[in-house]
């Protein structure tokens, strides 16, 4: 993992995060973690694809290889 995208994903630990994954689910939580393949814990997580159904999912772990973007808080 490039050492910026590093430093952003440590800068957002303890923020909530948006991530896309690959077939066009999208989560959005509090940045609990991650390692040097994107594997990454959130906290609070919740399915927001269907906006007019957002799922709470808890606790959850992303499998690094199905994400495509992560967006940190501002």
């Amino acid at each position: 993992m490039a050492e910026a995208a590093a430093k952003i994903l440590e800068d957002s630990v303890g923020k909530t995060v948006l991530i896309r994954l690959k077939g066009g689910r999208s989560l959005r939580g509090k940045l609990h973690g991650f390692d040097m393949h994107m594997n990454i814990v959130l906290e609070e997580a919740e399915d927001i694809t269907d906006t007019n159904n957002i799922q709470q999912l808890s606790t959850i772990i992303v499998r690094g290889d199905n994400v495509i973007i992560i967006s940190p808080p501002r």
